[in-house]
């Protein structure tokens, strides 16, 4: 899976996790001179507080597009470590 915005390549790997339609990358996959941690949190009934990043691309910033569960729940362990993408971000299968 690729997880594309502005053109460019923010994530790519063969090893997300689906969790409510939404695809969780690994930490290490992930072009991190596009991420920037975001002041924005959230937080999950079953998963636990998100934190969040704005992506910049070419100038351009997609604030908090991309959000993770630095210490989720135990319902949610298995995607402790991985990033999910929204507000325009394309992904899809490469």
């Amino acid at each position: 899976m690729k997880a594309i915005w502005n053109n460019m390549v923010l994530a790519d790997s063969k090893q997300t996790i689906v969790v409510e339609g939404n695809h969780y990358f690994p930490a290490p996959t992930l072009n991190m001179q596009f991420f920037k941690a975001s002041d924005k949190k959230t937080v999950c009934s079953w998963k636990g507080t998100a934190s969040y990043y704005d992506i910049k691309v070419d100038g351009q910033i997609n604030k908090d597009a991309a959000w993770y569960y630095a210490e989720p729940k135990s319902a949610a362990n298995n995607i402790a470590g991985y990033i999910a993408f929204w507000k325009g971000v394309e992904v899809k299968d490469t």
